[in-house]
C-alpha cells in the first residue's frame, strides 16, 4: 500500500483522524503554561493580539511535533494497548500523510510565530520541535529509562516561548517556569508509565518501571516531586511574586509531594498521581497569572529563597544518589538536570 494513501475514509474522518495525530490535550496542556509566562513577562495582559498569536503559532508547532511524534511511533503505538487506536496503526491516516502534516504545522508555527510576535519565539517553539523528534522520540526514548528526564525539556519550552513573546529574549524568571515544567514531566509522566508499565515492556521501551521496578520509580516520583514545589517557590523572589502566590504554590506543592508519597504505599494510585500533576501545573500557572493582577510584592522573599532553594539542593542530589546511573550517558542525564537545579537554586538565594 502507498504510504500516501490509506484505506478510503470520508472528509470527515480525515479530519478526524488529522485532529488526533495532532495529540490536542497535550497541546492545551502546553498553552496552559504559555499564557501565564507571558502575563509575568508583561506584567499585565500583554495584549489579544500578541496572545492570540503566540497561543495559534505555538499550537501549530507543538501540533506538528506530534505529529512527527506518530510516525516515528507507529511501531511501538501498534503494540500498545493505550495506543492501538490512534491514527497510523489503526489505519485511518498514512504515515506519509502524518509527516506531511507535521511539517507543515511545524512551518506554519514558526511562521505565525515570528509574524504576530517575534523570531526568538518562533526560533524557540521550532528548536523544541525538533528536540522533541529529534532527541527524544527517535533517539532517547528508545535507549534510556532517563529518557523523559532529558526529552521533557521540549515539553517546557512553551513557557520560554510565551517571554520572548513579549519581551524578545529569555530572562531567569522565564527560566524558572522552564524549570517547574522540566521538573515535573518525570513524575507526571512515570506515574502514567507506571500504570501501563506492561504496555512499554511489551513495546519494548525503556520506561523507568520497566528497568527499575515499581517501588524505585515511586521514589523518584517523590524527590522530582519535591524538586518540583522547591523550584516553583523561587519564582517569588526571583520576580517579586506577591504573597497570593507564594501561599498557591506551597499548597500545591505540599499536596503533589503527598500524592507523590501515597505511590510509596499505594502502587495502584498512579493514574491519580497522574491526573492530580496536571491539575497541580494548572493551578500552578493560573497563580501566576492570578498574582501579576493582584500585584503586592510579598515581604519575606530571603526566607522563600532558602526554602525553595534548599528543597532544589537536598532534592537534585537525592536524584544523583537514588538514581545510580550505570553508564556515562545515563550520568549525563541525570547529573546535567541536577547541577543545573542547584545553581539555579543558589543563584535566586544570591539574588534575595
Amino acid at each position: 500500500m502507498n504510504l500516501m494513501t490509506p484505506p478510503t475514509r470520508s472528509a470527515v474522518d480525515r479530519l478526524k483522524a488529522y485532529l488526533a495525530l495532532t495529540k490536542p490535550r497535550i497541546i492545551e496542556l502546553l498553552l496552559i503554561t504559555t499564557v501565564p509566562a507571558m502575563i509575568l513577562a508583561a506584567d499585565g495582559w500583554p495584549g489579544w493580539g500578541l496572545v492570540a498569536g503566540t497561543v495559534g503559532g505555538g499550537a501549530l508547532s507543538a501540533g506538528g511535533a506530534n505529529a512527527i511524534n506518530n510516525v516515528v511511533d507507529r511501531d511501538i503505538d501498534a503494540r500498545m494497548r493505550r495506543t492501538r487506536h490512534r491514527p497510523l496503526p489503526a489505519a485511518t491516516a498514512s504515515p506519509g500523510e502524518a509527516l506531511v502534516l507535521g511539517l507543515l504545522l511545524g512551518t506554519a508555527g514558526f511562521g505565525v510565530l515570528w509574524a504576530a510576535a517575534n523570531l526568538a519565539a518562533a526560533a524557540l517553539a521550532t528548536g523544541a520541535l525538533g528536540f522533541y523528534v529529534l532527541i527524544y522520540t527517535i533517539y532517547l526514548k528508545r535507549t534510556t529509562p532517563q529518557n523523559i528526564v532529558i526529552g521533557g525539556a521540549a515539553g517546557a519550552v512553551p513557557a520560554l516561548v510565551g517571554w520572548a513573546a513579549v519581551t524578545g529574549s529569555v530572562a531567569l524568571p522565564a527560566w524558572l517556569l522552564f524549570a517547574v515544567i522540566f521538573y515535573w514531566t518525570p513524575p507526571h509522566f512515570w506515574a502514567l508509565a507506571l500504570r501501563f508499565r506492561s504496555d512499554y515492556e511489551a513495546a519494548g521501551v525503556p520506561m523507568l518501571p520497566v528497568v527499575v521496578g515499581e517501588r524505585a520509580t515511586a521514589i523518584q516520583i517523590t524527590i522530582y516531586s519535591v524538586v518540583v514545589a522547591g523550584t516553583s517557590l523561587l519564582l517569588q523572589p526571583a520576580a517579586g511574586m506577591a504573597t497570593f502566590y507564594v501561599v498557591a504554590a506551597t499548597v500545591l506543592g505540599v499536596g503533589f509531594v503527598a500524592a507523590a508519597m501515597r505511590l510509596l504505599r499505594q502502587p495502584d494510585w498512579a493514574m491519580t498521581v497522574f491526573r492530580l500533576s496536571n491539575v497541580y501545573l494548572s493551578l500552578l500557572f493560573a497563580a501566576v497569572a492570578i498574582d501579576v493582577l493582584v500585584a503586592e510584592p510579598a515581604a519575606a522573599s530571603q526566607a522563600i529563597a532558602w526554602v525553595g532553594g534548599s528543597l532544589v539542593v537536598i532534592g537534585s542530589l537525592a536524584i544523583v544518589a537514588v538514581t545510580r546511573p550505570s553508564t556515562l550517558r545515563e550520568f549525563g542525564l541525570v547529573l546535567v538536570p541536577a547541577v543545573g537545579a542547584a545553581t539555579a537554586a543558589l543563584v535566586v538565594i544570591s539574588r534575595s
